[in-house]
């Protein structure tokens, strides 16, 4: 499998790469592709990230939508990055690291190795960990949402459960030509007429599914090839479940009328969960001391101490009356820092490894995660049957991104309706085709140019509300 292939297959989606939202002082004056709010995306920094999109599909360009609906899309991401960053969502360097050694591993080669693939095609590596960081910024975007307005009940998973009575699953993927809120009647019939010709496209074999999905879906998906994943019955609405019963694998329904637009839905493949072998997990019995990095003491201090205790241990002291005495997670001081039963991956990556590293009985040496400094005694490991309780997990899972879907849809036609976005990429097709992504708040559009004018001249920037320090709402 190629770089560019694993791009088109959505294991980690990357629509664009955010350039820097400063301009530099030497470069030339610029266009605003975007006004949002009080800041601007230029023209330049819309470019850039187009030719990286361009430039993981230099193979197979046709799997691409047309250049302006590929500018909307690149645009409308980079929006939701400055989103992500004005509300206060980091990723970290671990964590771009860690998405890049998952990805190496799918590929099966190592971070080297995929250093030399990306370079043997074209590609630049620090795009690429641009491109994943964008993508987790984006995925943080949608789960910080979600959190605060999705909750799923133990009773939906026990219903969910319930309803699972064939106990099959279904691997889809969809297209979806999409309807703003209160269409037109030439809007609709616009909307008809194009995923009927899309339609017409894959029953002639003119183009695959996951072709079509990438050029002519107006979903979150669609660079993806529209695949939605597995899904039991029970995930799925009525109206396409009773219909996914009598399909056969590789089979195309519709169009669909839904409250989001037209729909395609392809029937991948499908399986029986009950069917499937039991899933064994390790879980571990540790115990931990924690010193936490405050404002009042400071990392060199937290590192002190940890030393400290560490020191103690080594001379003998006991792991829990250590921790009973000093100890800064309040949850598990009382108990001798006792974390009962989890698996490895349970509290972090880093937690994991260090725990995992141990015999039973033996204690780490100080380490450091996001938490503060830890000390960790690994106290024994089994092996458990977690069949049902990744069955539930899942359930909940999938119950949970249902949820989120809807839940996050309506944040983005809040996000429009708070905000004001204008495209002025100069093209009539994109600055026209969407809309509702064009919205008005008196005096914000001359106030944003304003903003823009300063930050090509060099002014202001670096100050609590000038156009290179805000980010876009």
């Amino acid at each position: 499998m190629t770089i560019r292939s694993l791009f088109a297959a959505g294991l980690l989606a990357a629509f664009a790469i955010a350039a820097p939202l400063h301009a530099q002082e030497s470069q030339p004056l610029d266009g605003i592709a975007a006004v949002v709010n009080e800041d601007v995306i230029l023209q330049s920094e819309l470019d850039r990230a187009v030719a990286n999109v361009n430039a993981q599909y230099a193979n197979n360009p046709g799997q691409l939508p047309p250049p302006d609906v590929l500018r909307r899309q690149v645009l409308e991401r980079l929006v939701l990055v400055g989103r992500a960053n004005e509300n206060g969502i980091r990723v970290t360097d671990e964590e771009v690291n860690a998405a890049v050694a998952s990805v190496a591993q799918q590929n099966n080669t190592t971070v080297a190795g995929l250093q030399q693939r990306l370079a043997a095609e074209g590609l630049s590596f620090d795009e690429f960990r641009a491109s994943l960081k964008d993508e987790i910024t984006v995925q943080r975007l949608r789960q910080s949402y979600g959190q605060s307005r999705v909750r799923v009940s133990e009773a939906e998973v026990d219903a969910a459960l319930k309803a699972q009575s064939d106990g099959m699953q279904y691997h889809l993927a969809h297209i979806l030509v999409g309807l703003p809120e209160g269409a037109t009647a030439d809007q609709i019939a616009t909307a008809q007429k194009k995923v009927e010709g899309i339609k017409g496209l894959l029953e002639r074999n003119e183009m695959d599914f996951a072709a079509a999905a990438v050029r002519y879906s107006d979903s979150p998906n669609a660079l993806e090839g529209g695949d939605l994943g597995w899904r039991s019955a029970d995930e799925i609405p009525v109206a396409f479940s009773d219909i996914l019963k009598g399909m056969q694998a590789g089979q195309i329904v519709g169009p669909i009328r839904g409250p989001s637009g037209f729909q395609l839905l392809k029937l991948v493949e499908t399986r029986d969960a009950s069917q499937a072998p039991s899933q064994m997990a390790t879980e571990y019995h540790a115990r931990h001391i924690l010193v936490r990095v405050t404002d009042v003491q400071d990392a060199n201090a937290a590192k002190a101490k940890i030393d400290t205790l560490r020191a103690r241990l080594a001379g003998g002291a006991d792991f829990v009356t250590v921790a009973k005495e000093a100890s800064e997670d309040a949850n598990t001081k009382n108990d001798g820092g006792d974390l009962g039963w989890f698996t490895a991956d349970q509290f972090g990556p880093d937690f994991g490894q260090r725990l995992t590293a141990l015999q039973d009985g033996q204690v780490s040496e100080p380490f450091r995660t996001e938490a503060g400094w830890h000390i960790v005694q690994r106290v024994a490991a089994r092996q458990t049957d977690v069949t049902e309780q990744n069955r539930r997990a899942q359930v909940r899972d999938t119950i949970g991104r249902r949820k989120l879907e809807e839940e996050y849809n309506r944040y983005l036609l809040e996000l429009r309706g708070e905000a004001y976005v204008s495209f002025r990429t100069g093209n009539s097709t994109i600055d026209s085709a969407t809309p509702d992504t064009v919205m008005s708040a008196p005096g914000a559009a001359e106030e944003a140019a304003k903003a823009g004018n300063k930050r090509r001249d060099g002014v202001g920037e670096g100050q609590p509300g000038s156009a290179s320090s805000s980010q876009m709402p």
